[in-house]
């Protein structure tokens, strides 16, 4: 026989080290003579998408085109430090210092074109590679005529930026205090089909909904919830390290299984909120572990609607939840006898 049911996991994440440890990150942003822009940090990329999202963070400051940014990025000869990518920490702290970089570097270039225009520097807005007086637009040059200016009489604009997201301790008397700059929210929702003769577990559907702060790409949020979905779908019923007097017993992944597309639900919904963090960049707070951490808790509780048996053990294997339920089944029968 075959039973469905559904699970709600929720969970809170904070951004940083917090705990008042240093938590810092820094980065160089140049403008080219032909307005393109090149932004220098140590930001390490491991496929969360992070050099997508800080180009992103530098095109839309400078008012230019994502296409006319390049990145320069965890070199430790040439960038500077911008902190290990953990903690779900670089698009809040690294994209900041990258917003504070820009920034710089853009006041140098409307100073000049604000020269260029005879205008006051104050007034000046950059939107779609143009430069032009707020109150009147059709008072303008090109982003790109600008710095070409720039460079032919020797300057050169290079901004720097520096974000600090070291927060306050925590008093150890009453537990109260700065832990954290800010967190991150999730909800994630599992429809799971359970075999009650063999245990197997099958997740059908799936739907997640994450608090990011400002969606900076939400193509790449989407793709990063999936797949912490695949991850914390292995976590909860498939990846097993087995030990005996010290051996590991499953050294490769011919013993170590980890999902594949056949072990996905036909269907991930994300449901991305927004409501903006003032301290983070655009408004963005980033998502990092949270997309794999309410995964297990979801379909763990599915699993209990279902069939009425509580996993307290990771992974919920078939031979595990054959397991609980024949456990549950005798003590049924016992409870029966008495009565």
């Amino acid at each position: 026989m075959k039973k469905r049911g559904i699970g709600i996991g929720t969970m809170l994440y904070a951004i940083g080290f917090g705990f008042n440890r240093p938590d810092i990150a820094s980065a160089l942003v140049e403008i080219a003579e032909d307005g393109t822009a090149t932004v220098i940090t140590g930001c390490a990329e491991l496929g969360q998408g992070s050099n997508t999202v800080l180009c992103q963070i530098v095109a839309e400051e400078l008012g230019i085109r994502y296409e006319d940014v390049r990145i320069v990025h965890a070199d430790t000869a040439a960038t500077p430090d911008a902190g290990p990518t953990t903690a779900s920490r670089q698009t809040y702290v690294s994209g900041n210092a990258v917003k504070l970089a820009t920034a710089d570097a853009k006041k140098e270039i409307l100073n000049l074109a604000a020269e260029m225009l005879e205008t006051s520097a104050d007034i000046l807005v950059v939107k779609d590679r143009t430069i032009y007086v707020k109150e009147k637009p059709a008072l303008s040059l090109p982003f790109a005529k600008a710095a070409n200016e720039a460079h032919r009489r020797g300057r050169r604009f290079i901004g720097f930026g520096w974000y600090n997201n070291t927060t306050k301790d925590v008093d150890p008397e009453t537990g109260l205090g700065d832990a954290y700059a800010t967190y991150l929210y999730a909800t994630h929702f599992a429809e799971v089909e359970v075999d009650t003769e063999t245990g197997e577990v099958t997740v059908l559907n799936f739907a997640t909904a994450h608090d990011v702060g400002k969606a900076i790409n939400p193509l790449n949020i989407e793709g990063q919830v999936e797949g912490s979905v695949a991850m914390g779908l292995g976590y909860a019923l498939q990846e097993e390290i087995m030990l005996e007097h010290g051996q590991i017993l499953t050294p490769s992944l011919s013993e170590y299984y980890i999902p594949t597309a056949l072990d996905m639900p036909d269907d991930i919904t994300t449901f991305i909120v927004e409501e903006e963090e003032p301290t983070g960049p655009f408004g963005a707070k980033g998502l990092g572990e949270a997309g794999a951490i309410p995964t297990a808790p979801a379909i763990i509780n599915a699993i209990y609607d279902a069939v009425g048996v509580r996993v307290t053990k990771l992974p919920a294997t078939a031979e595990h939840i054959r397991s609980l339920l024949r456990h549950k089944e005798a003590q049924g029968h016992v409870a029966g006898e008495a009565r």
